[in-house]
């Protein structure tokens, strides 16, 4: 008899059945498990205009781009919400989060919603995207931000993640001992989560969770494996580390130029991970999705550090800024390399095209909002994805259709 640890038996268990499943079946496939990694590289307040591949001349972000030279760029890509917290659950359920009383961020909203972070969350009814890759036979995991509740029903660690490590609340400084950074306080090592143990983590954020992504792959690469890198680059406050403001010094305005900088040390950490599933072998056999969780800071009364393009607007607002996003995903063989796909797409469509990638049935008991955005890229299906896209944040509401 073969032991399994107590919180890995039930996921090692399934992925043993399916494979002998497909043994009986006569499928062969020479390194293991034939279904796609999935990797959801997640950005925080990045602008629709602050790539190169969005028309950014002034940063430099040849890894982010990649994924939309290896696969599809939307120019019409949504989120859920204009705002961090709503936005996640958005993507992590596939459904409209209003269904289920996730509108604001803690703190936000109407009179009478409490402001402690850890007491709001999504309701524990909702199957989210790790719990359904995990039953699927996936290993789960998640480096960075969650921001979607700190009591013990919401963590991570009981939604699914196999492996956590990052914060929960909704922003962490990035300074680090020893780093010349701009910073509005003194330089320190941040307080982390891994697993449930408190940790310092000297290391600039922005590269300490580069590296945790790197080490999730590098340990589960001979299994499919669900990683949900949610960085918080490039969330304020505005610190960067001086290796990355020196590739940046020909920009004069000095928080547009740490901004620039914080933009880059995302492109590197990217880069790290695409480069660790080529060595792996992976890079084939992966579904990697970039996005970012609502458009660009945006304060009327201040010039902004991020640029939306000419969209109007930008975080907290409804209008193009502040939710339409850079939207790109690759998974070679069955996304055209260089496409460019201008129907109106959302986050929400994340889940149920991972879930249909890896054979997954979704949830039968409620809607998902989102679709399958696989037979609309290869040309199986036609139309759009959506008839309508729309938006609510309390007295702020949008319709896009057509």
């Amino acid at each position: 008899m073969i032991a399994l640890p107590p919180s890995r038996g039930l996921a090692t268990l399934a992925r043993i059945l399916w494979a002998l499943g497909l043994c009986m079946l006569g499928v062969q496939f020479a390194h293991g498990d034939p279904r796609p990694n999935v990797v959801v590289i997640l950005a925080d307040d990045m602008g629709y205009g602050d790539l190169g591949v969005y028309g950014n001349t002034r940063i430099a972000t040849p890894n982010i781009d990649s994924i939309a030279a290896r696969g599809v760029r939307f120019t019409d890509g949504y989120v859920t919400a204009p705002l961090c917290s709503p936005s996640r659950a958005g993507l992590l359920s596939g459904r409209y989060q209003q269904r289920f009383g996730l509108e604001f961020n803690p703190g936000m909203g109407p009179p009478g919603l409490k402001p402690a972070d850890s007491k709001i969350g999504i309701p524990t009814d909702q199957a989210l995207f790790p719990q359904l890759m995990k039953n699927g036979g996936y290993a789960t995991g998640l480096v960075g931000k969650w921001h979607l509740g700190g009591d013990p029903q919401f963590l991570p660690q009981t939604r699914g993640f196999d492996e956590f490590f990052g914060f929960l609340p909704s922003q962490k400084p990035y300074s680090t001992e020893g780093e010349i950074i701009e910073s509005t306080g003194r330089p320190r090592p941040n307080r982390m989560y891994r697993g449930s143990q408190l940790i310092d983590e000297p290391e600039y954020l922005t590269d300490a969770f580069g590296r945790e992504a790197v080490d999730f792959i590098q340990r589960h690469h001979e299994a499919p494996f669900f990683l949900y890198a949610a960085f918080n680059a490039t969330h304020e406050p505005l610190q960067a580390a001086q290796r990355y403001l020196d590739r940046v010094a020909g920009i004069d305005d000095p928080r547009k130029r740490i901004y620039a900088a914080m933009t880059i040390a995302l492109d590197d950490a990217v880069g790290r991970i695409l480069r660790t599933l080529e060595e792996k072998s992976l890079l084939e056999n992966t579904l990697v999705v970039f996005l970012s969780d609502n458009g660009g800071v945006f304060r009327p009364s201040e010039p902004s550090f991020s640029d939306n393009g000419l969209l109007r607007a930008g975080k907290l607002y409804v209008h193009e800024g502040g939710i339409r996003i850079p939207f790109m995903m690759q998974w070679p063989g069955h996304i055209a390399a260089g496409t460019v796909y201008h129907a109106p797409v959302s986050s929400m469509d994340v889940l149920p095209t991972a879930l249909a990638a890896a054979g997954i049935a979704p949830p039968t008991d409620r809607p998902l909002d989102g679709v399958d955005l696989a037979p609309y890229l290869g040309g199986k299906k036609k139309g759009a994805p959506h008839d309508f896209l729309a938006w609510r944040l309390g007295r702020n509401y949008a319709l896009r259709r057509g």
